[in-house]
């Protein structure tokens, strides 16, 4: 050790430099190396999605966003950094003034060592800067480049709506940001001056910190300038008081705009004020303006909850009408109400044959089934695999043999979850389990006689109505993992007997994993078996965000959408999935929002999921729609204008949408000023009972014919109420077909007039002696009763109602049953095991003589007169009387534990019914199969 020493104090000086110049350029190599490494971690990302999104074909749309943020960055990490290092050198230079050289660690005094330690701090700083303005800024930045003009200007400062959603939004996002950067400053600059009461005894200290609250000063007066702009965009008035008006108000425009002027003109004068006293080192006299600016403010809330509690509130209309009139304008203009046709509605009792002949479609498209039952029936009939899962059941309508028919359907997803243990390897996870397969399809209307749907598509590979091409489903609501295609390992396309069917992926929308792309991607998933895998080759794709939800979201995260995407089949037979895209904004001047502070919706474009290649298209529907037009300016690649026939022919106005416009229309369909001031004429969302709870009724989508339209088309609807009361008031709808699309029209019900409304059907329904006693009957016994949706349904210029029952056992494995029907008109209620056969009966009750006109099918010519039915057997009350009796006997049997004599009794009791079956079917020889109830009826009560 003492040679090596020796040794290395002899080494020459040549060698010294020698080793210190390579000594200089390792520690620079390595600082490059490190900042190289940060780099490649931060672009790492981007790298991966701008190959991802290439794959997707919206590079354009990704290099915009990323551009946009990378140029905000860098001039957010500019100008935090260079301020950040000019306010700690200025603090620096008033320590080394105020403080000796041996009272100062020597990182301060020394000038070389201080600014790297500056630098670095501003550094810091400047990354938290560029992270906060270019996350935050950059889509106010891209709007107000390219916004346009929405045509509608506010009434009070005669400023067009595009202003106040894209303008002031930036201005406001800029100021803020400048201002919360001075106010970081100056509390760095309290907590260091505080050091010896610097602030009190060093003039360079007062004089930053006079600057810096100067700033601050101007800052808040242009704030307080655009602080009136603010007044059109909400209903506070105060910090205690809201007004009756969203928007200006009376106290608004008396008290408190000017007051903003005021307190600007104050925030002006007290920087001015600060400025002078800082020159005459008069550091008190600078706490004076901050008062007064303080003070005033005080001053300005006060006098707004004085006039509005002593001025406004003793005579509110009369102060607030003018602003009411914009307030019930601008919001019925961002809702779109203005464009809506109102009509009047009779509610008249004219139901006979010939209507429902002329209505024949409708009748034949009412809604029996519903969809959360019917989820549960594919699910158990229609899956075939416990691996397979239909996530959701939509409704839709297709063209069927020239038919027009609404209909369910859902996508048969692939859940690797579900996999046995032993078979959840990474080779079967990602390379063999990659896709799901077809759809089930079933008409709302038609069930079989054990109540099942009956199916237009089902079974594997799909047979049915509708041809399938395509089935395979890659792409869907399922949160799908990533997968690989087109690898060694063929692909499980369906199971067959005793075999199993493969498929190899025909499409090149995945990730070649070919050169870079598998390490980039090996690393970007955390999975080294990707990298090493001899089953992945250059030909191999991966498929990556595969869940149809997020897979929009990565690409135009700026769009809102909606919560239920469904499937639907192209005229070529290929699968694709349609979900609803809004545009929403804040800030639509006078408008009441509908959530938070959005105030500002449409349905401007819809998005299409290929759910075989998961090839994306973003379909522009309302291309005059401006906050839809500066999407477009900003990202001209990412919308397309022509939309396939077959893909219109699957627009559906979204019920997320529907919704917000029949809440907010409750209270804005009120056109008199002084009715929509006092609420005379609020209108509800109806309740009904729905799985033996009350609920509030959802839009429905249903198949009628509209008074004045020539067929039946798809109408999206909801009926209302008066606040309090269970009549119904009117029915709002909206079209989806064609050229129709999205025309909303209301239909009003006579005030003078009661037209029952969803729940008071209901009430009758539980009222019904017959019924009631029916449904108490059925619930015994293991089994249980579903109320299904009650439907209201306009013919021509009547009502009708129905409404489905279900039936299910109590165990988990059970299949509800739609086992009655109950038809409601007027004063009269109806349940047959089917709707028609409801129908029919009500038709009996209230048009007899439009019944004894139609031709006998038993040839018996008893006219008037309806068939004897099961249920009618069941109602007598002999036979009622005798279930009733046994199911006592039953249930005390069982509570004793006798349960040898309770199924005695339980076989008693299916006896009784198959009689009562038996009787019906020799007074009805003639009745079609699918009308006749079956034989499982018995079994579901038996159960």
């Amino acid at each position: 050790m003492d040679s090596e020493t020796s040794n290395v104090r002899g080494m020459s000086s040549a060698r010294k430099k020698k080793w210190n110049r390579f000594g200089g350029w390792f520690g620079k190599g390595a600082m490059i190396l490190f900042v190289l490494l940060i780099l490649s971690l931060l672009s790492f990302n981007w790298i991966t999605d701008y190959i991802w999104m290439g794959t997707v074909g919206y590079q354009e749309s990704y290099m915009t966003i990323l551009t946009s943020k990378l140029m905000l960055g860098v001039v957010g990490f500019i100008v935090f950094s260079i301020f950040s290092y000019i306010m700690f050198s200025w603090v620096r230079r008033v320590y080394v003034g105020y403080f000796t050289n041996e009272q100062l660690p020597g990182v301060v005094t020394s000038k070389k060592l201080s600014r790297l330690l500056l630098l670095l701090i501003s550094l810091i700083i400047g990354f938290f800067g560029s992270s906060i303005v270019q996350g935050v800024g950059w889509e106010p930045w891209l709007k107000f480049l390219n916004y346009e003009s929405f045509g509608v200007n506010d009434p009070h400062f005669n400023r067009d709506v595009s202003f106040y959603m894209f303008v002031l939004p930036f201005i406001e996002f800029v100021l803020s940001t400048v201002l919360g950067l001075a106010i970081f400053f100056l509390l760095v600059e309290v907590g260091l001056y505080s050091v010896f009461q610097m602030y009190r005894m060093s003039r360079s200290a007062q004089v930053h910190m006079g600057v810096t609250l100067a700033t601050i000063g101007v800052l808040l007066a242009a704030q307080h300038v655009l602080q009136p702009f603010h007044s059109l965009l909400t209903n506070r008035v105060n910090v205690a008081q809201e007004s009756v008006v969203y928007g200006l108000s009376y106290t608004d425009d008396v008290i408190n705009n000017p007051a903003s002027y005021v307190l600007a003109g104050v925030a002006l004068l007290g920087t001015i004020w600060v400025i002078i006293s800082l020159f005459r080192g008069k550091w008190q006299s600078m706490i004076s303006p901050i008062v007064i600016y303080i003070a005033v403010g005080f001053l300005a809330q006060g006098a707004s909850i004085v006039v509005q509690n002593f001025v406004v509130s003793p005579n509110e209309f009369s102060r607030e009408s003018p602003y009411l009139e914009e307030n019930l304008s601008m919001t019925r203009t961002a809702y779109d109400f203005e464009n809506m046709t109102e009509n009047q509605h009779p509610g008249a009792d004219t139901l006979d044959r010939s209507m429902v002949e002329r209505n024949q479609d409708t009748i034949d498209n009412v809604r029996i089934n519903d969809s959360r039952p019917i989820l549960d029936v594919y699910n158990q009939l229609q899956t075939f695999r416990t691996y397979y899962e239909f996530n959701d059941i939509d409704i839709d309508r297709y063209n069927v043999d020239g038919e027009y028919e609404q209909v369910f359907l859902g996508a048969r997803e692939l859940n690797t979850s579900d996999l046995p243990s032993q078979a959840q390897t990474w080779v079967n996870q990602n390379l063999r389990y990659t896709h799901g397969y077809g759809i089930a399809m079933s008409n709302v209307h038609e069930i079989t006689p054990q109540g099942q749907p009956e199916y237009m598509v089902e079974n594997l590979p799909p047979q049915g109505d509708i041809e399938i091409n395509r089935p395979q489903i890659y792409f869907g609501e399922e949160q799908y993992d990533t997968v690989i295609v087109n690898s060694g390992v063929d692909e499980f396309d369906y199971p067959a007997g005793d075999e199993n069917k493969s498929n190899r992926f025909d499409a090149d929308t995945g990730i070649q994993l070919s050169g870079i792309n598998r390490g980039l991607f090996a690393i970007d998933e955390g999975s080294f078996r990707l990298f090493v895998s001899d089953q992945v080759s250059g030909d191999s794709q991966m498929l990556q965000t595969r869940n149809i939800m997020d897979r929009v979201e990565r690409i135009a995260p700026f769009l809102s959408y909606d919560d239920d995407p469904y499937i639907f089949v192209r005229d070529d037979g290929t699968l694709a999935w349609m979900i609803d895209a809004y545009v929403t904004e804040s800030n639509y001047p006078y408008s009441e929002p509908y959530e938070g502070d959005k105030s500002y919706i449409r349905n401007s474009v819809k998005v299409t999921i290929d759910a075989y290649t998961g090839e994306t298209t973003f379909y522009v529907v309302n291309p005059e729609e401006p906050l839809l037009q500066t999407y477009q300016n900003m990202f001209p690649d990412l919308f397309t204008e022509e939309v396939p026939e077959d893909v219109r022919n699957h627009f559906r106005y979204p019920i997320d949408l529907f919704k917000i416009q029949s809440q907010m229309y409750r209270t804005y369909h009120m056109t008199n000023l002084e009715v929509f001031y006092n609420r005379e004429d609020y209108w509800e969302i109806p309740t009904e009972k729905y799985f033996n709870d009350d609920v509030t009724m959802e839009p429905y989508y249903v198949t009628m014919r509209l008074p004045d339209a020539e067929e039946e088309e798809f109408i999206l609807m909801t009926p209302f109420t008066p606040r309090n009361r269970q009549n119904m008031i009117a029915w709002m709808g909206v079209r989806n077909d064609g050229e129709n699309y999205g025309e909303m029209m209301i239909y009003e019900f006579p005030k003078q007039e009661n037209i029952y409304g969803p729940q008071q059907i209901e009430n009758r329904i539980n009222q019904d002696s017959d019924i009631s006693q029916q449904l108490n009957l059925w619930s015994q016994g293991g089994s249980e009763v579903i109320r299904g949706n009650l439907l209201v349904l306009p013919i021509e210029d009547t009502i009708l109602y129905a409404e489905p029952i279900y039936i299910q056992s109590s165990n988990e494995t059970s299949l509800p049953e739609v086992k009655q029907v109950i038809v409601a008109y007027q004063n009269q209620i109806v349940m047959e095991p089917t709707f028609d056969r409801a129908l029919d009966e009500l038709l009996s009750r209230i048009d007899p003589e439009g019944e004894g006109e139609q031709p006998e099918e038993d040839g018996d010519g008893d006219q008037g007169e309806a068939p004897d039915t099961g249920q009618e057997t069941l109602e007598s009350n002999q036979v009622l009387q005798q279930v009733a009796d046994l199911f006592d006997q039953y249930q005390q049997q069982t509570s004793e534990g006798n349960y040898q004599e309770a199924g005695r009794i339980m076989e008693e009791i299916k006896s009784l019914l198959e009689d009562a079956q038996k009787e019906q079917q020799s007074t009805q020889p003639e009745l079609d199969d699918e009308d006749a109830p079956s034989d499982e009826s018995t079994d579901d009560t038996e159960e």
